[in-house]
């Protein structure tokens, strides 16, 4: 495993001490895997961070990788979500960072990022 990108659901499974996150996370830990967190899936899940400590300390992580939605990724979103007829700008990031690091994307919506990228290596939660 090179790492993993996350989207909202996956890092909602994480929050609700979904253990098939917490164990691929805590293999990606063991080998020193990047995580992936698109700043678009984060603002998805996080609501109140003083009471999300799994979500907290994952993004403290060093090999975790909070990926900003600057001018070229929006510019990757909207060019992805025009191809693919879609409108959710936080799943299109997720697709465009997974992309970037060819990382596997940790998810509980497969249906909504196979519309955007069918050739995707999707980990279902």
């Amino acid at each position: 495993m090179s790492g993993v990108t996350l989207d909202a659901g996956g890092l909602i499974a994480l929050d609700r001490n979904d253990r098939r996150v917490i164990a691929l996370l805590a293999r990606a830990d063991e080998i020193g895997a990047r995580v992936t967190v698109p700043a678009t899936a984060l603002a998805q899940a996080i609501r109140t961070p003083t009471r999300q400590a799994r979500l907290s300390r994952l993004i403290r992580q060093p090999t975790t990788h909070v990926e900003p939605l600057d001018a070229l990724d929006a510019t990757r979103v909207g060019v992805l979500l025009a191809a693919s007829r879609s409108k959710d700008i936080a799943d299109a990031h997720v697709v465009i960072c997974a992309r970037r690091h060819s990382e596997p994307i940790v998810t509980s919506d497969a249906e909504d990022l196979r519309r955007l990228d069918p050739q995707a290596r999707l980990i279902t939660v």
